[in-house]
């Protein structure tokens, strides 16, 4: 998992998503934001709760959901670990807490393009396969999260440029936010590109000398 570390006290769960390079990402652009006691989080595909328990240790109120039992069930001993207080739901995406808003949204979903356009719901390759354009969770999270956001309130999402950061953009301006990429690194293809980086070759996504891919964090406020 290079270039983020949890508490020696952590636990990831077989199958469940590690911190990597992206959750290091976000959690950077998340400690520079405004916010504290009383604030509202959603931590949504928390994953092991690393960017949850980010969150609720400056004192904000977190709500983190995952689709995958084991997550669930990852995030509640790492939050009983750090004697963090995280509400913690089972559910796909924003199903759990219909109804509700907040202050701020995280999410670091599914983004990698994949050969089988199928969603495995009991294969862990659920947390990074995205249909072949990298956009099966991503479009979902455009279309909904703006509605479950305060005035003011905050979305926070990193994901590869290979799933296209420009339509991202396009669909969370469309749906009234000012977003912007706030963070970009290139790191290294890990297991599951180097695997596919052929397939990605012939659809035009990868040039013949790229070895490096690069992620962004978009922001999107929705105004006052």
């Amino acid at each position: 998992m290079p270039g983020y570390s949890q508490s020696v006290n952590s636990l990831v769960l077989p199958g469940v998503y590690a911190p990597q390079d992206d959750t290091e990402l976000l959690a950077g652009v998340l400690s520079e934001e405004s916010f504290g006691p009383g604030t509202r989080v959603l931590d949504v595909g928390t994953g092991s709760g690393a960017l949850a328990l980010a969150a609720a240790r400056r004192g904000a109120e977190v709500t983190a959901v995952d689709v995958s039992w084991r997550a669930v069930w990852t995030t509640r001993v790492n939050a009983w670990l750090a004697g963090l207080a995280v509400r913690i739901r089972h559910g796909n995406l924003f199903g759990p807490v219909r109804g509700r808003s907040f202050d701020l949204i995280l999410a670091n979903p599914p983004y990698v393009p994949a050969p089988d356009s199928r969603w495995r719901a009991h294969h862990s390759s659920r947390a990074w396969d995205a249909g072949r354009d990298g956009r099966l969770v991503l479009d979902r999270i455009c279309r909904d999260a703006p509605a479950l956001l305060r005035p003011g309130g905050v979305l926070l999402v990193v994901h590869s440029a290979l799933s296209d950061p420009g339509r991202t953009l396009e669909r969370l301006r469309a749906a009234g936010l000012k977003a912007a990429v706030v963070r970009r690194r290139w790191i290294a293809f890990g297991p599951v590109l180097r695997a596919r980086q052929g397939w990605l070759r012939d659809r035009g996504l990868l040039d013949a000398a790229d070895e490096r891919e690069e992620l962004v964090v978009i922001r999107a406020e929705r105004p006052l």
